[in-house]
């Protein structure tokens, strides 16, 4: 059995994958948390089997036939929201700069940033239609994306030149982004920082979930998964950090709900997503995330906001689109040289 991924990396976080280097240890509100090691290292440390040659107690080990059964489940679930992409012309674009180099436009929540197998309906092939590109290939536009829920400022390359550039700008960081979103409760502190690695989540895929060393330990001996998914759920967990900052403290019908600006340090898929969930924070509106998703409560930690308050504040919302928005764009013309910052109101 043989699945494509290409449908499900459907973030609101760069394309561009960073490589991983084992994180010190961190400090998660407080508590200290061990350094992580991939299931393949611990797979292959004796010492380490000897001690812990099987998951705890209160962490079962991984069943490879639950989790093809799971992603197959979620995949399905997928392929079917994606046929609801709208479709845009180019008069339905909201381009806020456009030479013959680069298009940046500012996408509405609800629409695919990249076509699929079975959808064409998306951002890119909008831009594509309306502006075209030097190589005729639409993937060849394409250096970051949004996920379909999430609304914001994309950058599409034209040139065989720009794209190159832009590519590596994104790999390398030099691209800032920063969202604006609205989250359950009340965030104590103004400002602050999210340190937690993130990993697949095993139980709920191909979601993530944060990690810790007993996930780790119970995929050890995993076997009989199709490669895709294998390469997934064993790959190593990610150091990721989110920085945030308190735009306003709110009400959303009559309960507290907080404006964040966050910034992605890391740009792990879901990652904003995951972070304020398992800070006590989900997002409002967030249907994989938060209330009843999809993936794991609370970003797979055992406490997390109050089930009554994210009641509440999901019957204020009624059909709200997820509030998260990449408001703020900035990086240099991979062509002139020139600073360009670019910002989007948001729509909530």
């Amino acid at each position: 059995m043989r699945l494509s991924l290409s449908i499900i990396l459907l973030s609101a976080t760069s394309v561009n994958a960073f490589s991983f280097c084992s994180p010190p240890t961190v400090q998660t509100w407080g508590k200290s948390v061990a350094p992580l090691r991939s299931t393949v290292e611990a797979a292959t440390d004796e010492s380490a089997l000897e001690a812990d040659d099987a998951a705890p107690a209160d962490v079962a080990a991984a069943d490879s036939s639950k989790i093809v059964s799971a992603y197959e489940s979620a995949i399905a679930k997928m392929r079917a929201k994606d046929q609801t992409s709208t479709s845009l012309s180019k008069e339905d674009l909201k381009v806020v700069y456009e030479d013959e180099h680069i298009v940046v436009v500012d996408k509405p929540s609800g629409v695919l940033c990249v076509p699929t197998k079975e959808v064409s309906a998306s951002l890119s092939q909008a831009v594509f239609d309306a502006y075209g590109c030097e190589s005729g290939k639409v993937d060849n536009m394409v250096v970051h994306r949004l996920g379909m829920d999430t609304s914001g400022l994309v950058v599409f390359a034209r040139t065989k030149a720009a794209l190159s550039v832009l590519n590596t700008a994104f790999r390398t960081r030099k691209v800032v982004r920063k969202y604006e979103a609205l989250v359950c409760g009340s965030v104590e502190a103004d400002s602050g920082e999210w340190d937690m690695p993130l990993m697949r989540d095993y139980e709920n895929p191909p979601y993530m979930r944060v990690s810790n060393d007993d996930l780790q330990r119970a995929l050890i001996g995993l076997e009989d998964l199709p490669d895709e998914i294998s390469k997934m759920i064993l790959a190593q967990p990610k150091e990721s950090i989110t920085k945030y900052e308190v735009i306003a403290r709110e009400e959303l019908g009559g309960h507290p709900v907080t404006r964040l600006s966050l910034t992605s340090v890391t740009g792990r898929t879901h990652q904003l997503n995951v972070h304020t969930a398992a800070a006590g924070h989900p997002i409002v509106a967030d249907s994989v995330y938060g209330l009843n998703g999809d993936a794991a409560a609370n970003g797979g930690l055992s406490e997390g906001a109050s089930l009554e308050l994210q009641e509440n504040i999901a019957a204020a919302a009624g059909d709200k689109s997820m509030c998260v928005h990449a408001k703020e764009l900035s990086f240099v013309h991979p062509i002139t040289g020139e600073e360009l910052n670019f910002e989007s109101s948001s729509p909530f």
